[in-house]
């Protein structure tokens, strides 16, 4: 089974026609979609609303951005400063979403939207300019096979279809389950790459309570329902963990499973996380305070908070925990007020 062509002609037909098994009900902002053509709002598949953590200014990043749907509505967000990038494999849907780009940029009152062609396993490949190199320079033989090799390298390396640390927001929704497993590594990594220091994530996806067995796997239909390629709900937060982000967070969680199959329950969960910074804040030391409930947190390097215990952090993590969201359960202590008695909360991969 070759997964991508699968979902290929899945979503194809989805571009044609409206496919109710495709997406899960989600409350979008009514607000948002007055604006948008009926076509686009009808032939969207998806499973949550990543597009309410879009900030005014944002530069946006929607994987597998399909019709068009979120980037638009994201456009609306993001202001006259802010600009929304929307990657996508698919032809159809992509002219689906071209399609009502100029009406759209009037009615936003500028083009604040563009769409590119690409697999979001490779937001460094460029997949139209890729053709149009193939179109000029076609494959024959071996040396010709070596030419196109070079040629994507040094597109990745030197003209990246999204530059490094370019981005404000990564959003998606219901698209990471569609790549294959094999993939998803590299689909994290690109990620991390293209976000700023600082940056978020915000990803609607759909996660299996438990592993997902091969019977499932194997299954093509499956694999284009959101169902085949899920996460499982810890290895989800882990993988983004494992790929450098921190305040990893189950923001959303629908308690009732969206389908239940082969015993699997799957639902649909949104995640956000942020691209660690380096960012000094004034003179040390740099102090926090766990407010409780919890009678020890431990964060993603080892360190330890006691509740209501001082313990001293780098400058990067004060910084952090005074931002969303932990801002709520840390207390942060002025270099004047944190006393003698803070205590350093080294942990087994790091220390502060």
């Amino acid at each position: 089974m070759h997964i991508e062509e699968e979902v290929r002609k899945t979503y194809s037909e989805g571009a044609a026609r409206v496919v109710e098994s495709l997406c899960c009900p989600v409350n979008y902002d009514k607000a948002l979609l007055e604006k948008l053509p009926q076509e686009i709002i009808e032939r969207d598949y998806g499973c949550g609303d990543p597009s309410r953590y879009v900030r005014s200014g944002d530069v946006v990043l929607d994987l597998g951005s399909g019709g068009g749907k979120i980037c638009y509505m994201a456009a609306q967000l993001v202001g006259p400063t802010g600009r929304v990038i929307g990657v996508d494999m698919n032809d159809d849907m992509l002219a689906l979403a071209r399609r009502h780009q100029a009406g759209m940029a009037q009615v936003l009152g500028g083009d604040r939207v563009s769409f590119r062609k690409g697999r979001i396993q490779d937001l460094a490949l460029d997949q139209e300019e890729r053709a149009a190199f193939l179109a000029a320079n076609p494959v024959q033989d071996g040396f010709s096979a070596d030419a196109l090799r070079e040629w994507e390298a040094h597109q990745r390396t030197r003209h990246p279809m999204i530059p490094d640390a370019s981005i404000d927001l990564v959003i998606s929704n219901c698209v990471l389950n569609l790549v294959d497993d094999a993939q998803k590594g590299q689909l994290l990594d690109g990620i991390f790459r293209v976000l700023k220091p600082g940056g978020r994530v915000a990803i609607s996806d759909i996660v299996a309570e438990r592993a997902v067995p091969d019977s499932l796997k194997e299954d093509p239909e499956l694999w284009s329902g959101c169902i085949s390629g899920a996460f499982q709900e810890a290895e989800f937060l882990h993988a983004f963990q494992d790929a450098g982000f921190v305040g990893v967070t189950f923001d959303k969680w629908e308690p009732t499973p969206w389908r239940v199959v082969a015993g699997v329950a799957f639902r649909s969960v949104t995640l956000t996380a942020v691209k660690p910074v380096q960012q000094a804040v004034g003179q040390g030391p740099y102090v926090v305070m766990q407010r409780g409930p919890f009678a020890v947190v431990e964060d993603e390097s080892g360190t330890r908070y006691p509740a209501g215990e001082r313990v001293t952090v780098s400058a990067e993590t004060y910084a952090r925990l005074g931002q969303e969201p932990f801002a709520a359960w840390f207390i942060r202590l002025a270099s004047d007020e944190s006393g003698a008695s803070a205590s350093c909360g080294c942990g087994p991969r790091g220390c502060c």
